[in-house]
């Protein structure tokens, strides 16, 4: 009998051998492509020029087509792909390079002088910006930037108002439940890859994204009251989403992907101890309620060196990990595997983005993927991935060594 791709990933996550190493490119957020690279990739496999479509404005991801799936083999789709399939969901606009694309009808993004500029929020404002020469956006708007507010009833909006909460599809601002629930079930009818559902319940990050990395980190440190005050107030907003996301999408989805980057390249951000103070509580509290309410596999979202956290993360509930930033202190492939590989489905870490992909050849790169196989594979608990996103500077050459170099370690031709 034939494994399917959503059978492979689950056996994986599952931490049984599966069949072949299961493959995610671009089922969520941090293991796509950029567009550039994208159309450079498709030319280079000779592959007909369709419409690029930018799915992600914030950090411009190209949404993959079924051709590409299909040569590489890949084994996961993401929640999103069930929406915007219609023409007049899109509309023109170009890329830094001068390459047209299409992005999502509902974005707001206005050119003023040399800049791109990004809005949102009712009444819009302008929460990003693109300068010349850039292949994403940076935030300028955080709603607390002079303080936490003593009445934080309006949490929510403020979220709302920065610019990682710009939606990619869908966007529930304009898909009722309905239509989510009609989206999430077509898509699982139509395809055997697992399914990927973006929902976020960022605990550490939000707050930066609502304060400034800076001055949040601060706060920690100086008023631990207004911090906890805030992050209670948090887990009741992520709470009743959650709740909502998964009585919709919950039999549809097979795995709920939350968002947090905790390390740096040198470390964690914060201490093992103000992990435990601060976040844990959310994180146990949101990953309970989701295995509560679907049967779904729980997978952070984590850059940098977290391995002073992860078994904080594993008692919390967690079941796998993306992207593995190999490159980050204590983040040794080998030391990763023999330490948590029993208990951790590493989602990642499979090719290097930091200095293999972008620089070597093509025959460095399939060695270094093949050596990260031979150490993420036995026993299961890995699904292969980059770490995180393939960007601009990337030969498509590249990205063909690397996902081939897979299809020989699996067996199959090439």
């Amino acid at each position: 009998m034939t494994t399917t791709s959503r059978q492979r990933v689950l056996d994986a996550l599952n931490h049984v051998q599966p069949d072949k190493i299961p493959v995610d490119f671009s089922g969520h957020r941090s293991s796509g492509i950029n567009p550039e690279t994208y159309r450079k990739l498709r030319q280079y496999l000779g592959l007909p020029q369709r419409p690029i479509k930018v799915y992600d404005m914030v950090q411009q991801l190209a949404i993959l087509d079924g051709d590409v799936l299909d040569r590489f083999g890949v084994d996961t789709i993401e929640l999103g792909r069930g929406f915007s399939l219609n023409d007049q969901d899109w509309k023109p606009w170009t890329l830094t390079d001068g390459t047209a694309c299409l992005i999502p009808a509902y974005i707001d993004v206005r050119r003023e002088g040399a800049n791109w500029v990004l809005y949102s929020g009712t009444p819009p404002r302008p929460v990003g910006v693109q300068k010349p020469g850039m292949n994403f956006f940076d935030q300028t708007y955080w709603p607390y930037l002079d303080g936490v507010p003593a009445d934080l009833s309006g949490l929510a909006e403020a979220i709302g108002s920065v610019m990682w909460a710009v939606a990619t599809p869908p966007n529930r601002a304009e898909v009722d439940d309905a239509a989510f629930i009609a989206g999430a079930k077509k898509l699982r009818a139509s395809t055997d890859r697992a399914i990927i559902g973006l929902f976020g319940g960022n605990m550490f990050e939000i707050p930066q994204f609502l304060c400034r990395i800076d001055k949040f980190l601060m706060l920690l440190a100086s008023e631990p009251h207004t911090v906890r005050r805030l992050l209670d107030a948090l887990v009741e907003v992520h709470l009743k989403n959650l709740e909502q996301f998964l009585e919709a999408v919950g039999p549809y989805i097979d795995i709920i992907l939350f968002g947090d980057d905790l390390g740096t390249q040198g470390g964690p951000q914060i201490s093992p101890k103000m992990y435990r103070e601060f976040f844990k509580p959310g994180h146990a509290a949101l990953w309970k309620r989701a295995k509560e309410l679907a049967p779904v596999k729980v997978m952070l979202h984590c850059c940098g060196g977290i391995r002073p956290l992860l078994d904080d993360l594993l008692d919390a509930g967690l079941d796998a990990t993306n992207p593995i930033q190999t490159s980050c202190k204590g983040m040794e492939p080998a030391g990763l595997k023999r330490d948590f590989g029993d208990r951790l489905c590493f989602w990642g870490g499979g090719c290097d983005t930091q200095t293999v992909l972008p620089k070597a050849t093509p025959a460095e790169v399939r060695q270094h993927v093949l050596e990260r196989l031979e150490i993420f594979a036995p026993h299961g608990g890995f699904v292969f991935q980059q770490v995180h996103n393939i960007l601009a500077n990337v030969p498509p050459a590249n990205v063909v060594a690397m996902f081939d170099a897979i299809k020989e370690f699996n067996g199959e031709p090439v």
